[in-house]
């Protein structure tokens, strides 16, 4: 993915079917300079993690 879709993901208020290493994840952020985004899978908040935006995958 690139950075610039993925900040729109990231925008908009309609959920993207976006995974990271298989799992459904949510973008809460994404750190357009470093080409860097915050995920977490979809089932659990709290485990928030910093990925490379280039490792996100839209469905």
């Amino acid at each position: 993915m690139d950075v610039r879709r993925a900040r729109e993901i990231a925008a908009s208020p309609i959920m993207a079917d976006v995974t990271y290493n298989g799992e459904r994840i949510y973008i809460e952020q994404v750190d357009e300079q470093n080409e860097m985004a915050v995920v977490y899978p979809l089932g659990n908040p709290n485990h928030k993690q910093r990925v490379s935006v280039s490792s996100l995958h839209e469905h």
